[in-house]
């Protein structure tokens, strides 16, 4: 069994790895197309993109990856309860996208060019819901080679999209390009999608009676989904509620709008990625370790599960605290190297520190949803959401920029980890 954490955690590395320079590479031909405007543009809108993404997946693919793992029920029937669920939750949410497009864009962004953006969102959010879902019953099976190719190829995908069509879009308006770079998703997706299919077993028979939803499956993968769906769209929700804060409160002060925007693109788009760069690390050890605890935490066997949860933190240490140090002493290195610029310096020195805090979050949370405890996560993300909020308005009315943002997403941080460790230890007490 460790030997079987180790593989995929090996697998699920080597793939992050790949991956994360990839989208890197992504990051950086996008960044020096549409420039540090056109940027903080898609940075503007990205937190909405992550909100409804939240949404549409409504915690199905955690739920099918637990129920999957626990090997108690028909897998080929409990995928085709999961799928009419996220059908129906997508259908209502591409309206509702429609509807309030025109709000978000004006009234709380306070920029028009967000419009055609946010509309591309409602067509992409379909396809993001079904390849997760289909991701979730590999991972549950704990055959992590479908989920790193299938990753590569749609990477690989939307970089040669980036590469032909924003050139074109580009001349027309950076709204495009933006909408355009949204709306790529789709063939991306649509790609992971078809490669998933192809690892699907030859002997895999469905039966008609296979296609039926199950409501005793239904309610259950709901049970888990609810609460942990919650959590991501309150996670989600104070992401999307961070540029109209931010923005509304600086202006009130007296910021100029092209200072929020570009500054905000500065943090978002050049510092935040490179800090969360060891994320795929993180992300890896939490992929394989869910399915592991959640089949050994039904079986009752908790000290296997709290030796495999030390060590994934252990893991995240280990390649979060070289990066921290780095980051620390020479962080206008990696944006000249990546970037061509040294703005954001003093963003990326100031949270190093901070995110390694944030590395074994990921662990932490995904050990409470393995354990069946998606309301503690919530409860971190609500106490996260919270701090945060608050804090970035009363510290932006100081009239010092977006430290107020740094600063509130600082003690976000710091909440949820602890907060997250402590229910961690507490469930794992016989």
């Amino acid at each position: 069994m460790k030997e079987k954490f180790f593989k995929s955690v090996t697998i699920l590395l080597v793939g992050g790895l790949l991956t994360k320079v990839l989208g890197m590479l992504i990051k950086i031909i996008m960044s020096r197309l549409i420039g540090t405007e056109g940027l903080g543009l898609y940075m503007m809108v990205l937190p909405t993109f992550s909100l409804f993404i939240g949404i549409g997946q409504f915690g199905l693919p955690t739920a099918l990856s637990k129920l999957v793992a626990e090997k108690r029920k028909n897998n080929v029937k409990l995928f085709f309860s999961i799928l009419p669920i996220s059908l129906t939750i997508n259908f209502l949410l591409i309206i509702t996208i429609i509807i309030i497009a025109p709000f978000l864009s004006n009234n709380l962004l306070h920029d028009p060019r967000c419009y055609l953006p946010i509309l591309a969102i409602a067509v992409v959010i379909p396809f993001t819901s079904l390849s997760s879902i289909c991701r979730s019953y590999f991972f549950g099976k704990e055959q992590m080679t479908p989920h790193v190719v299938s990753n590569l190829v749609e990477d690989i995908v939307r970089l040669l999209l980036m590469i032909i069509g924003i050139p074109y879009f580009l001349p027309k308006g950076l709204k495009y390009a933006v909408c355009y770079i949204i709306l790529s998703n789709v063939i991306s997706e649509l790609t992971s999608i078809l490669i998933l299919f192809l690892f699907l077993p030859r002997k895999l028979q469905i039966k008609k009676e296979d296609l039926i939803p199950k409501k005793d499956y239904m309610r259950e993968s709901l049970s888990i989904g609810i609460p942990n769906t919650t959590g991501r769209l309150l996670g989600s929700l104070g992401y999307f509620l961070e540029p109209i804060l931010l923005t509304t409160t600086l202006l009130a002060i007296g910021y100029e709008s092209k200072y929020i925007t570009t500054e905000y693109g500065i943090l978002s788009g050049y510092a935040m990625p490179l800090l969360l760069l060891p994320s795929f690390f993180t992300m890896a050890i939490s992929q394989a370790l869910l399915p592991i605890v959640s089949r050994e935490y039904t079986n009752k066997n908790y000290k296997y599960v709290k030796r495999k949860i030390k060590q994934a933190i252990a893991y995240s240490l280990m390649i979060g605290i070289p990066v921290t140090i780095f980051f620390m002493i020479a962080p206008s290195l990696p944006l000249k190297l990546i970037y061509h610029t040294t703005e954001g310096t003093a963003y990326i020195r100031f949270l190093a520190p901070i995110c390694l805090f944030q590395y074994i979050q990921s662990p932490l949370s995904s050990a409470l949803d393995a354990m069946g405890k998606s309301r503690d996560a919530l409860k971190a993300t609500t106490i996260g959401v919270t701090i945060r909020s608050i804090f970035l308005v009363l510290l932006s009315l100081l009239k010092i920029g977006l430290w107020g943002l740094i600063i509130a997403i600082s003690l976000n941080v710091l909440a949820v980890t602890f907060y997250s460790i402590k229910k961690v230890r507490e469930n794992l007490t016989t």
